[in-house]
């Protein structure tokens, strides 16, 4: 069997214009690898190998004919949440489990007008609500660097199959974290772009203010590249940003000296474990090696209260757009009762798992009457609050460092009875997500045989600087492309 699965996207690319091999056994090589490890990782929920060699072809036909684009002939893994017109698209929910939508996501669309083979529907937590996909009504995803570990949430499908190999680059979704933990925690590179850079339209709702779609690769320029494509203006998406697209690969391999770097103490709390704590500081003294000005006294205040702010709006948001799944309009439904009311209340007890009845509950309970100014409406304010802080802060900082999880990989079963738990999994990546700014997670090293992420954030749409310190990072840190050994 052919390694080509190994390569980066950036990598294949080349190859490919020098007619080394094709688009198909390119992509062969990776159905391949996807065969061989699948059973052990479980990174999709649907395979689409027939609809993969279809498009190889074209890409094929495409490179003959001098119109192919980076991204032409690339294997991309696509989160389950993510619409594609004519392949089953479920959510990670029962609720959804026969779903075939009628149309193409915005995202979609682009890497397919780019000529990129989708490969497979990446598994997730359900509805894109966990940190560990184990709350996917399709059993749980597995860590490729361990198998008896999570590989984060809600995009660990979408994470470990970069890490196993099981495609050369992937779409997930971050709600407060949804890319960048699955991405420490696997070992590979993951963006959370700025709310509004790339449109939600075909993105099956969980917190509209929150949700956003974002790259998975092996490195920093295949993520440049993947954001290069799928970001810009869609109109049929009121949130998205109006403006120009610029070029993401123009800040790649770019000298960072003198730009300031702020890392907040209020992330370094304890729980982090030691060895996680150990390669951030060897992170920062690396950016210091670069020239970068590394200040350790920035203070966000209101870094604590992002954890109680998240967990009020993302659940009060997702309690209105679930409201939709009523077993009336499509999706499963259960029609046995007496009344509309009770085949109702059947169709959702069935459909949904627990970690989703238990967000809705939360999200009612908040927007209440007699609750929505104590809850909702004060966590808007908060959310407020931690947005001017850090306006405060970029306007002193490039960009700001911290820790992307406090934890490497934990072992699956070990916090999906604990909520709260699992939820401080994110206690790093949901400022970030709260504020709408641009965030990424690099790799940084190893704690105990295990991944440990670098997150770099930045101001609004200002995705380029971010691109250029992870690219820095990169190159002098050496852990890019690293291939878990299944």
């Amino acid at each position: 069997m052919s390694d080509f699965w190994r390569l980066t996207a950036h990598e294949a690319h080349e190859k490919l214009r020098a007619k080394e091999f094709s688009s198909l056994e390119l992509t062969r090589s990776v159905l391949d690898r996807i065969a061989e490890v699948e059973p052990k990782v479980h990174a999709y929920i649907t395979n689409t190998p027939e609809l993969a060699l279809e498009q190889a072809r074209e890409a094929d036909s495409r490179y003959a004919s001098g119109t192919a684009t980076p991204l032409t002939g690339i294997p991309v893994a696509v989160k389950d949440l993510i619409v594609t017109k004519g392949t089953r698209t479920t959510a990670a929910s029962r609720i959804l489990e026969n779903f075939i939508p009628p149309y193409d996501s915005h995202v979609y669309e682009q890497l397919r007008k780019a000529g990129a083979v989708m490969v497979g529907k990446a598994n997730l937590d359900e509805f894109a609500m966990g940190s560990s996909t184990e709350h996917s009504a399709f059993g749980p995803t597995h860590n490729p660097w361990n198998l008896d570990l999570v590989p984060g949430g809600s995009s660990g499908g979408s994470a470990a199959a970069i890490a196993a190999g099981e495609a050369i680059l992937s779409l997930g979704s971050d709600t407060g974290g949804s890319i960048r933990q699955p991405a420490a925690l696997c070992g590979v590179v993951g963006l959370d772009p700025t709310y509004g850079r790339v449109s939600r339209f075909g993105i099956i709702a969980f917190g509209s203010s929150l949700d956003q779609v974002g790259p998975i690769g092996r490195d920093v320029e295949d993520v440049a590249t993947m954001l290069q494509c799928i970001g810009g203006h869609d109109p049929r998406d009121s949130t998205s940003n109006p403006e120009p697209m610029p070029d993401m690969r123009h800040y790649l391999g770019r000298d960072i000296r003198g730009m300031k770097v702020g890392v907040p103490r209020e992330y370094f709390i304890s729980g982090m474990e030691p060895g996680v704590k150990a390669r951030i500081e060897e992170a920062l003294k690396t950016l210091d090696s670069l020239g970068a000005e590394i200040d350790t006294s920035l203070s966000l205040p209101s870094t604590e209260h992002a954890l109680a702010v998240y967990y009020i709006i993302a659940p009060s948001e997702a309690s209105a757009n679930l409201a939709r799944y009523d077993g009336v309009k499509y999706g499963f439904s259960d029609r046995s009762g007496p009344t509309m009311w009770d085949n109702m209340e059947q169709t959702r007890a069935q459909g949904f798992g627990n970690e989703v009845k238990r967000r809705i509950m939360l999200g009612t309970y908040a927007l209440s009457a007699g609750y929505y100014d104590a809850f909702y409406l004060k966590a808007q304010k908060v959310r407020t609050v931690i947005n001017n802080e850090f306006a405060a802060a970029f306007a002193k900082y490039d960009v700001i460092v911290t820790p992307t999880s406090p934890t490497v990989a934990f072992p699956i079963g070990a916090k999906v009875d604990d909520p709260y738990a699992m939820y401080l999994n994110d206690v790093y990546t949901l400022p970030a997500s709260v504020a709408g700014l641009p965030s990424i997670s690099v790799p940084c090293g190893f704690s105990e045989g295990l991944p440990v992420g670098l997150q770099i954030i930045g101001n609004f749409f200002d995705e380029g600087r971010v691109l250029q310190v992870a690219s820095a990072y990169e190159a002098a840190g050496g852990w890019a492309n690293q291939v878990a050994g299944l």
